[in-house]
């Protein structure tokens, strides 16, 4: 019922009411707008909603109270919130709330109660009642206590397992040993240390019922598992120690009850016994990795569990998904167990069974992974043949299985060695001296049991031939034989190459040569392939059969390749892998995002060995291309945004791959312009084709189609180029579709502000009228004059200095190119005009939210407001000023106090940015002396006379230091040479004396870097790299910033000498003596 039937509270329920009944959303948004204002207007409002939740007249109602309930609180909780503190009263209603409440309603009040819990009681240790009215509640509800009680057990429980699940990680990273937090030891001695008890009382009962039938018996089962797991995933509370071995072996006790008879259905019971049996190995693996100090004396118990389910693994492919988990998870407690001391003498009497009977049968193929094949290859790919093409494989969390498992634990125990064998002291002299690969190899003369055990039984497996097709059992044993070098990587990677190579030349290789051969090993070969790529580009367009799709081997092809190259082994020649994957694009629409992906990674690692080939390749595939992109179509196709990206990133490598101007070079320089020529041509088609052959532009790839558009701009070498390619065209509609774009968010990409500035560039030198200036259109179009090239692109920059943080530092640099290299002629100085105020009101704004604190950004901002200020001064004061008020003077103020910020952290060494900064102080002082004639005040001007007198003495340096630079030239570069020598033998010797990390180095570490993380200021996100760019001044260059200089100062030095600190007039003195006259 509801705390009172008042006319507040009904209106709540109207609300909710409204937010389940509605079909509009207009009607939930204007109901739960209305809840928003009553929450910050009604006192006791979360009391009146807990009541709802608690005693409304429906579910739905009471789900709908405590959804929202949870979000408020969610927002209000915490930093920032306006709840300080829960209330004592308001968490014991909460408490009984859960207690009674239906599975609906209990999932979302756990999830508002872990808010609080998180709040009140892990983080500030406020709740100390908690943990004794929490015990009462468990006692006396209907199963522990055995009598007729409202108090469900299940509830309760899941009330602690809500409670303890915070502690499942370490709550303090800086500390380097944390110790247990005294709230776990408290739920530790009253809670869990009784319920060890209840749980052993429960699996004696459990294990007489045959029928499964017990629900609550089995729920309450799995969750004090998960409570048991969660309270020493990272911790040991004290007095759980003595009891690890009583609730361990009832745990061992449940997983031998399990049945992996397959033909049987299981009922839900079973499945809760299932799930309590995959907590159990969970809590198993924790306490071998984690606490061996406590578990060493249960391993042996622990090992014959898990050996006793890892024989299950042949009917894998028959058993349900949480059966084949548990399977894989106790693969993963034995290969645990491998990796402490006592694993050795456990397990290597049994390494030949577990291979035989256990490992080795979950890698064969199996009938499911043939449904899957046919059914969802791409799920057969995550789950078996992972590459790191992302969209289309690569292991998930969610894709435990049970042959990654056994693959893993098969790679552990090739790693292992057997006892150490008696070696002469000469002998061990030699091996140290080995590298340090071969010394792990033979390190004590001890032969692993990848060489003793794993390769010896792979070998007896005959591998398929001309002359030996092999059945399909065979075949599928075959497949596992493949799956188990994939898993021996990291042996296999040890041994040395002539191995290696025999190895797959023997084993793998004949896979490609045999006909007939099945397709399944065909993708697996391509997985576990290290050394040949020129073996894969034939897997790579193996043809469909006939009733057996190839669409798996060629995708793992494509992973396969790009694992190659990303391990740095280059196939012997590109150009037939490259035409390969050309002829393959277009031919399958699945494929082809794929066929891009692999062709863009080829580009990337081949670079300069490729980039005589992109000429070719870019004429093909954009060919290609012409036929599938439709550019009526605003949202196209992965597979062509696919194609664009990769055509972007090319023309950026042949760019790259440019030939340093040398006369022995001619005939390479030659050839390059050739290649420039063919792609900038076929980029050009292809932008006439999605851009020209439209009325309506598709607004898509904007990113993709700058990078290639910098490229036709680049390789416009003459006006009559420039008109071949129709440049001008084209940069009307790009610049009208950046104006609108709104992707560059998402993308990120740097790269379109350098099209910016190559266009801006460009433009001017060919004098293009619609850059600058476009005509009225044409009757029967609206008389509306379009906006010019440098309008559009404008309007892009400005929304990027005020919204996007890592692009400003680059759209700032825009504006001084914008305003200053182009030639604005006195007709069309009004656009010029209308720059300068939209960029100077966005920057403003962009500062005003950083003002509070002085940042990296500051310097970009202002200074780009100074170049509006330059060209424009009265129309940006202006603008300003009716941003907020005093706005110009706060501008002044900021830029003179961010140069000797600037000075104070180090000297600028930007000579444009220090110019720029002469020019705008002297046009700003002489505003303050000269046009308001003393309105200013004096500790203005005085910060304005000391910046620039600094700003004019560095320009100075910089003028001497590049001057000096110029003269050293040659013998400078033979010193860095000799430097980058010293520092590659320094690299060398510290490799020789690696060693790995231990356990406390590794956790002194990682505190340190979360104490570092925690303490350091966040940074406003932006690409520090352009700390150094040049910023291009056009016409500004040519001023002669001294004689500028030289003049204020002929006019004003009776009031530098007035307000300017002598040892400042002093340093500038001592720089420019020819100013000595002015103040003597």
């Amino acid at each position: 019922m509801l705390v009172a039937d008042d006319n507040d509270s009904v209106q709540i329920v109207g609300l909710l009411d409204q937010t389940l009944n509605s079909i509009d959303g207009v009607s939930v948004h204007e109901a739960t707008e209305a809840l928003d204002r009553l929450s910050t207007e009604l006192p006791h409002f979360p009391y009146r909603l807990l009541s709802i939740a608690s005693g409304g007249e429906n579910p739905s109602q009471r789900v709908a109270a405590a959804t929202y309930l949870k979000n408020f609180t969610r927002r209000n909780t915490g930093a920032g919130g306006i709840i300080s503190e829960v209330s004592r009263e308001f968490k014991d209603q909460l408490l009984r709330a859960l207690l009674h409440a239906e599975p609906a309603l209990l999932k979302v009040l756990l999830e508002l109660f872990h808010i609080v819990v998180v709040s009140e009681f892990v983080k500030k240790d406020a709740w100390p009642e908690l943990v004794l009215e929490l015990r009462s509640a468990i006692e006396k509800s209907s199963l522990i206590s055995c009598l007729d009680s409202s108090w469900s057990t299940v509830n309760a429980l899941m009330v602690l397992l809500t409670v303890v699940k915070p502690f499942q990680y370490f709550l303090q990273p800086k500390l380097v040993k944390e110790p247990v937090p005294q709230q776990l030891e408290s739920i530790t001695n009253e809670i869990l240390v009784p319920l060890v008890s209840v749980f052993h009382r429960l699996v004696d009962k459990a294990l007489t019922t045959h029928e499964w039938g017990e629900l609550e018996m089995e729920k309450t089962l799995h969750i004090i598992s998960k409570c048991l797991y969660f309270s020493v995933k990272s911790h040991m509370p004290s007095a759980l120690s003595p009891l690890l071995g009583s609730f361990c072996r009832d745990m061992i006790r449940i997983l031998d009850s399990l049945s992996f008879d397959w033909s049987v259905t299981p009922s839900d019971g079973y499945l809760l016994r299932l799930k309590t049996g995959k907590r159990s190995l969970l809590l198993f693996g924790t306490l071998v990795s984690r606490h061996r100090k406590y578990s060493d004396k249960l391993v042996p118990e622990i090992v014959k569990c898990s050996m006793k389910i890892v024989k299950h693994s042949s009917n894998i492919s028959k058993l349900g998904s949480l059966t084949e988990r548990i399977i894989s998870l106790a693969f993963d407690v034995i290969s645990r167990v491998m990796e402490i001391g006592p694993g050795w003498r456990l397990l290597s009497p049994h390494f030949s069974l577990l291979l035989d009977s256990a490992i080795f049968p979950a890698l064969a193929l199996n009938e499911r992974d043939i449904s899957e094949w046919e059914e969802d290859a791409d799920e057969f790919i995550r789950k078996n043949l992972p590459s790191e093409l992302e969209e289309i494989s690569g292991w998930r969390e969610d894709l435990f299985t049970a042959r990654k498992s056994a693959m893993n634990l098969l790679g552990v125990i090739a790693m292992s060695k057997g006892p150490p064998v008696s070696t002469t002291n000469k002998a061990s002299s030699a091996a140290s001296k080995r590298k340090k690969g071969e010394k792990n190899r033979i390190n004590n003369q001890r032969r692993s049991m990848g060489d003793l055990l794993m390769l010896p039984f792979l070998s007896k497996f005959s591998v398929p031939s001309k002359s030996n097709i092999l059945d399909a059992n065979t075949s599928a044993a075959y497949f596992g034989v493949l799956m188990a070098y994939g898993g021996l990587q990291e042996f296999i990677q040890e041994q040395n190459p002539e191995y290696v190579a025999s190895l797959v030349r023997t084993r793998v290789l004949p896979i490609y040569s045999t006909s007939d051969c099945s397709p399944y090993l065909v993708a697996s070969a391509n997985w576990v392939l290290g050394e040949l790529a020129s073996c894969l580009p034939e897997a790579l367009a193996m043809p469909d059969q006939e009733e057996i799709s190839c669409y798996p081997v060629r995708v793992s092809a494509a992973g396969g390749i790009c694992s190659l190259l990303e391990n740095e082994y280059p196939p012997p020649e590109w150009l037939p892998l490259l035409q390969i994957i050309i002829g393959r694009i277009g031919k399958e629409d699945e494929e082809d995002s794929i066929l891009f992906q692999l062709l863009k990674s080829v580009v990337e690692s081949g670079s300069q060995d490729i980039a005589m080939h992109i000429p070719y390749i870019v004429s093909s595939l954009v060919s290609n291309m012409l036929n599938f992109i439709d550019p009526s179509e605003d949202q196209w196709s992965q597979a062509t945004v696919g194609g664009l990206e990769t055509l972007a990133a090319m023309s950026q490598t042949h760019e790259i791959s440019k030939p340093e101007t040398d006369e022995e070079e001619n005939q390479a320089t030659e050839t390059w312009l050739t290649g420039q020529g063919t792609i900038s041509k076929a980029l050009s088609a292809l932008l006439q084709h999605a851009w020209l052959a439209t009325d309506v532009p598709p607004t898509s790839c904007i990113d993709h189609f700058s990078k290639m558009l910098w490229f036709i701009a680049l390789a416009s070498t003459n006006c009559n180029v420039a008109v071949e390619l129709r440049l001008a065209d084209l940069l009307v509609v790009w610049a009208d579709l950046l104006a609108s774009w709104n992707g560059w968010e998402e993308s990120e990409d740097l790269s379109v502000f350098d099209c910016i500035e190559e266009v801006v560039s460009i433009s001017t030198k060919y004098e293009f009228r619609s850059f600058l200036y476009r005509d009225m259109p044409s009757p029967p179009a609206m008389p509306v004059r379009p906006r010019s090239v440098v309008e559009s692109i404008g309007s892009f920059v400005s929304k990027a200095i005020l919204e996007y943080p890592s692009a400003t530092r680059r759209a700032c640099s825009c504006v001084h190119t914008l305003l200053h290299v182009p030639d604005y002629s006195s007709d069309i100085e009004g656009v010029r005009k209308s720059l300068a105020v939209v960029f100077s009101e966005a920057a403003f704004s962009h500062f005003l939210q950083l003002r509070e604190k002085p940042c990296s950004l500051w310097r970009p901002l202002l200074l780009a407001i100074s170049s509006c200020y330059i060209s424009h001064p009265d129309v940006v004061e202006c603008v300003l000023e009716k941003v907020v008020s005093g706005g110009f003077e706060l501008w002044v103020s900021s830029l003179a106090f961010s140069y000797s910020l600037t000075l104070d952290a180090s000297p600028p060494s930007i000579a444009s940015e220090v110019k720029l900064y002469v020019l705008t102080l002297v046009k700003v002082i002489e505003l303050l002396l000269d046009v308001r004639q003393g309105n200013a005040t004096d500790d203005l001007v005085r910060k304005c006379f000391v910046s620039l007198m600094e700003a004019s003495r560095r320009l100075e340096e910089i003028a001497e230091e590049t001057d000096d630079d110029e003269d050293d030239g040659e013998p400078e570069e033979e010193e860095e040479e000799e430097s980058d020598e010293n520092d590659s033998n320094d690299e060398d010797s510290e490799s020789d004396d690696e060693c790995e990390e231990t356990e406390e180095e590794f956790l002194e570490r990682y505190a340190k870097a979360a104490a570092e993380l925690e303490d350091s200021e966040v940074i406003e996100e932006a690409d520090e790299e352009d700390d150094e760019r040049e910023i291009d001044l056009g016409h500004l260059n040519e001023i002669d910033t001294q004689k500028l200089v030289l003049s204020l100062m002929e006019r004003h030095h009776q009031k530098v000498v007035k307000l300017v600190p002598s040892e400042v007039i002093s340093t500038f003195l001592n720089a420019f003596p020819a100013y000595t006259g002015f103040f003597t």
